[in-house]
């Protein structure tokens, strides 16, 4: 079996970002990647500013000439043109505003009192004081979001403050996905005897559109070798990605890898860790008849596989366990392939409140949760059915192979908010 960290570094040795980008708006951006880099046109803010609501005055005026009852010359409030500020007086200004030519400092308006058509300043500024400087923010030509950026709210917030109504993003990565097991049921059916609900449906098809991906959802397959073989040519014609849930084991029904190897190949199955151990990761050929040529040759020109494949990952089919095995394995991934420059989500070191006095040979994800102290509770039940752990917990602590864990020990722990986005 495959160390965790080897099985990542194969995948994404593997993957490179998919080629095709398009124009949209800003507005409609949020959660795309840049395609190209993000270069301010302008510097922010264009102008000097004032930091406060207050007076506009000349710093000179009050700590050199000590006169501090000024005449107020203008009103100046945020987005209009001011006047030069006449020498010796004061112009009322507001948060945002651009100072006018002549002044140097900003006093607050708590640190004066107005009178008329006067004011009284009662603090000695200082040139610059409460002056936000043009280019304070962002100098024009400057590159302030790079290419491989996911859009945040905050990244687009930015890329609107520099005036830009369109962004060139990457294509979406398109992501075929399938579910095997005659056991399997829909929500609404009846449940038959020995059935269960397909709750890895929901899971993953929810994991890939938080990515932003293209998804072609195939649905339940029968437990067929020829059934299996037959959805992964169909998959395989027009997607960067197929993604399989169950049937990767050795069982005599587990029928994904042997119809991969019969339609592809296999790079990597079996991973040192719990759970999730029987993961898959390889390629299925494009088929090569007449509506597929056109698909796939169309793929071809902006995908990031080998022309004539599309890559497979193949998850195992308790629900922890492909939950797991996809914030690990499938979301970097991903998006590499969306063009995403840092994939590795960031850990924390806290403070084990817990002991878990029996050591596994693999690399165990146990789900886990914050308290009120700031250390770390265990789920009780870490078996790879018990989804609820997956909703109870607030990540993953992610724990060597052959270790135990002593309460006030300090451990590696990955936030669901790192891995679920």
């Amino acid at each position: 079996m495959l160390a965790t960290a080897d099985a990542l570094a194969i995948l994404l040795n593997a993957a490179s970002p998919v080629k095709g980008s398009e124009s949209v708006p800003t507005l409609q951006a949020h959660g795309r990647v840049l395609a190209t880099d993000v270069v301010s046109p302008l510097d922010v803010p264009p102008m000097n500013t004032s930091a406060m609501d207050g007076y506009a005055i000349r710093a000179a005026d009050i700590t050199t000439h000590g006169n501090r009852r000024l005449p107020v010359s203008q009103r100046i409030p945020a987005g209009h043109a001011p006047e030069p500020l006449k020498p010796g007086t004061a112009a009322r200004i507001f948060t945002g505003a651009t100072v006018p030519p002549g002044a140097d400092a900003i006093v607050m308006q708590e640190q004066t009192e107005a009178a008329g058509d006067e004011v009284t300043i009662l603090h000695s500024p200082r040139a610059g004081e409460w002056i936000t400087a043009q280019g304070a923010d962002i100098r024009s030509g400057s590159v302030i979001l790079p290419a491989g950026t996911r859009l945040t709210p905050q990244a687009l917030g930015l890329a609107a403050s520099v005036g830009c109504a369109e962004l060139q993003v990457r294509r979406r990565v398109k992501v075929a996905v399938f579910f095997t097991g005659d056991e399997l049921t829909m929500p609404g059916e009846p449940l038959k005897p020995g059935a269960i609900y397909n709750s890895n449906r929901f899971t993953l098809r929810g994991l890939l559109e938080n990515l932003g991906c293209e998804v072609s959802d195939f649905g339940i397959v029968e437990d067929k070798l020829d059934a299996t073989r037959a959805t992964l040519r169909e998959a395989a014609r027009a997607h960067d990605l197929i993604l399989t849930c169950g049937g990767v084991s050795v069982g005599e029904e587990d029928h994904v890898k042997p119809a991969v190897e019969a339609e592809g190949r296999l790079t990597m199955w079996q991973i040192a860790m719990k759970p999730g151990k029987p993961l898959a990761f390889g390629a299925v050929r494009r088929s090569t008849d007449n509506q597929a040529t056109a698909e796939s040759a169309a793929l071809a020109a902006e995908s990031a596989a080998p022309s004539a494949e599309t890559f497979f990952i193949g998850l195992p089919g308790n629900p922890v366990s492909s939950f797991v095995t996809f914030l690990v394995f499938v979301r970097p991934f991903i998006l590499r392939l969306a063009g995403v420059q840092t994939v590795a989500p960031r850990a924390l070191s806290l403070r084990a409140d817990f002991t878990q006095g029996k050591a596994d040979r693999r690399n165990e994800f146990l789900r886990a949760r914050i308290n009120a102290a700031g250390g770390l509770d265990l789920f009780p039940n870490q078996s790879s059915a018990v989804l609820t752990s997956t909703v109870w917990g607030d990540g993953l602590i992610d724990n060597p192979p052959n270790h135990a864990i002593s309460a006030g020990e300090t451990v590696r722990f990955i936030p669901f908010s790192e891995l679920l986005n």
